[in-house]
């Protein structure tokens, strides 16, 4: 694939925060809109996009199962950059209307948890509808009945026309998603970057978490985040992901994930990329 036919993909349709990353990720190349998060993983891998971007992690709601599983499960790919996008959420609907008279919310399930508190206050007649994008629940509200709202980005009321109804419904204004980019390689090290990567153990025993961390911490590397998702074999076994600072590459980086290696029966390393400051 040359340089004139590079596309980058993303969780579309049109008008989706996953959009608004790819645009900012984005150096001129075509944007590819796809309908789900294994749709945008396997353009990639079959070659019809050389890059692709989808949501990870919100600040208010946490990782995105769906890409952490794939990452974990279901893909070989690499992550070889972040976007972090602010998220400011519009309720909208197919005219002006009251929101007593709303009966059906549509939006992303992410979209929606983001929005509880003000759901609950303003809206607790309404039915909640998840959708697999937030611009696609503006598509299905729009053939819903006239009754039907969504949540959804600015943008997306803009491209399909709907009516605004309330600005920044979001319950928290501090409100952010990051977006990881995926390639067949990760990044070249630079001067700020951070390393992805997942652990699981055979067993269980006091201490086994800690040990292992312990191998970062004895070498002065900072552990970002850490969290788990279950292992999908067996209840009460779970895969543990873990983001820390530096390319593994580096002779610290590289040190303390050979000796994590020994420790635990899975390691997965998806790559090693800059880090993007909010």
């Amino acid at each position: 694939m040359n340089s004139l036919e590079k596309k980058i993909a993303y969780l579309g349709p049109p008008g989706t925060y996953s959009e608004q990353a790819a645009e900012e990720w984005n150096n001129g190349y075509e944007l590819l809109p796809l309908e789900s998060i294994p749709a945008v993983a396997k353009s990639v891998e079959n070659g019809e996009a050389f890059q692709g971007v989808l949501p990870i992690e919100n600040s208010i709601e946490g990782g995105v199962t769906f890409t952490l599983d794939l990452l974990i499960h279901d893909s070989s790919l690499s992550i070889c950059g972040e976007v972090i996008v602010p998220i400011n959420h519009y309720l909208m609907a197919h005219e002006e209307i009251a929101l007593s008279s709303i009966t059906t919310v549509y939006s992303h399930p992410q979209s929606l948890g983001q929005c509880r508190q003000f759901l609950l206050k303003n809206l607790p007649q309404a039915t909640l509808v998840a959708s697999l994008s937030n611009a696609k629940a503006v598509e299905e509200m729009l053939l819903a009945d006239p009754g039907s709202a969504a949540i959804s980005s600015e943008r997306s009321a803009r491209l399909y026309g709907a009516s605004v109804l309330q600005k920044n419904v979001e319950d928290n204004p501090n409100n952010e998603t990051r977006f990881v980019v995926l390639s067949h390689s990760d990044h070249e090290m630079t001067a700020h970057d951070k390393t992805s990567l997942c652990f699981e153990f055979d067993g269980d025993s006091p201490g086994i978490l800690s040990e292992s961390l312990t191998e970062f911490a004895s070498r002065n590397i900072n552990l970002v985040k850490i969290e788990s998702r279950p292992n999908k074999r067996r209840l009460g076994r779970y895969v543990f992901l873990v983001d820390i600072d530096g390319h593994r590459k580096t002779q610290e980086v590289g040190e303390a994930l050979d000796a994590l290696r020994s420790k635990v029966s899975m390691l997965k390393i998806f790559g090693s990329y800059p880090k993007c400051d909010t």
